[in-house]
């Protein structure tokens, strides 16, 4: 299986399966003489990890990450730093049940990848989806977290802004509320509409989709390039990589299609000696090189293909069948996918950061 890696100049390559003994990822092109610990990565994995609430899947990973290799202890700082080398990160599995896949091992589920798995590679791991389960993420996460020290000048949070059919009240926007519930939401008001929501969806057996934005504040002028090299277009690949997304948008995104020119346009005036956007319609990004402002995306993530409703398929024989998918699952996937979409802004800037740093200096 070929394209594990992502990034240019910080690139990172994951790998691991869901039901494997373990997962992780190699991150190449960090620069020397950055302090970091173990700490430091657990931290974000903490946020991704299952099991957190009733309203994510509850296999219990406690996601504890070891650094392998691309670090020492400096002792002229008395502290860990890197080293310029490749740097190897682990996480053990160990809550897997292989088992509650058994009944579906020849059966193709409705919305995920068994099907065309089976078709490219001839075989395919139907413990859990293999390299297409969303716990490949985490490695992305602890990547992520690196990825932050590279940019410590840059802020990337993320929130989730609609569940189903349901978006937040965009004047209720607080970032203290991202925290303070399970679902990484802005909006307290939401966020309780939000769980009896989804304990229908959970109780029904069914799943749903959602809609996260991520935001990424202090990033300057001129990171990116004009046609190949777009910021804006990494972050959409970098997004779209993600399982179960299936949409992207920067800035006003879709919606600019429905307003005017006048409507669109971010007029500019001069604040002291700067010039100063009067509004972000552009999401940040110009011409695919940033301008100075808040890097915005949002990405849109599909239900969970997993569910307890029977659902026709085939199997891999070709004969037609039934299909009920038992184990743990997220009733929705978007949940966990709020890191996880910081954790890719993050590996982009740092890639355009260093980019931008070697052409220009």
């Amino acid at each position: 299986m070929s394209h594990n890696s992502f990034g240019h100049l910080f690139r990172i390559t994951t790998f691991g399966e869901s039901h494997g003994p373990a997962l992780g990822c190699v991150v190449d092109g960090c620069p020397a003489g950055i302090a970091i610990t173990e700490n430091d990565i657990q931290a974000f994995l903490d946020k991704r990890k299952p099991g957190t609430s009733r309203f994510t899947t509850q296999r219990r990973e406690p996601d504890q990450v070891k650094i392998l290799s691309g670090v020492f202890e400096d002792d002229r700082t008395g502290g860990q730093v890197t080293t310029g080398t490749p740097i190897a990160l682990m996480i053990e599995n160990v809550d897997q049940r292989s088992k509650d896949y058994s009944e579906i091992r020849d059966k193709f589920r409705p919305g995920h990848a068994d099907f065309t798995y089976l078709e490219k590679y001839g075989v395919r791991d139907y413990r859990g989806g293999g390299r297409s389960s969303a716990r490949e993420t985490a490695a992305r996460v602890a990547a992520g977290a690196i990825a932050r020290k590279v940019t410590p000048m840059v802020e990337t949070r993320a929130a989730l802004v609609q569940m189903g059919p349901h978006r937040i009240n965009r004047e209720n926007w607080d970032w203290d509320q991202v925290n303070e519930n399970p679902f990484f939401c802005p909006d307290a008001q939401a966020a309780g509409q939000w769980e009896t929501y989804l304990d229908g969806i959970r109780k029904a057996g069914s799943s749903c989709g959602a809609v996260i934005e991520v935001v990424a504040s202090g990033v300057p002028a001129g990171w990116g390039a004009p046609v190949y090299g777009k910021l804006d277009q990494d972050i959409a690949s970098a997004m779209m990589s993600i399982n179960a997304v299936k949409g992207v948008e920067i800035g006003n995104g879709f919606e600019a299609a429905a307003i005017t020119g006048e409507e669109n346009a971010d007029e500019i005036r001069m604040k002291g000696n700067q010039p100063e956007f009067q509004s972000n319609n552009a999401g940040g990004v110009l011409g695919g090189i940033s301008s100075g402002q808040d890097v915005v995306c949002r990405f849109a993530v599909k239900p969970t293909s997993s569910i307890l409703t029977p659902r026709k398929t085939v199997t891999s024989g070709g004969e037609e069948t039934d299909i009920i998918t038992k184990g743990r699952h997220d009733p929705c996937v978007g949940i966990r996918a709020v890191p996880v979409g910081e954790a890719m802004m993050a590996i982009v800037l740092a890639d355009h950061y260093l980019r931008h740093r070697g052409q220009n200096g």
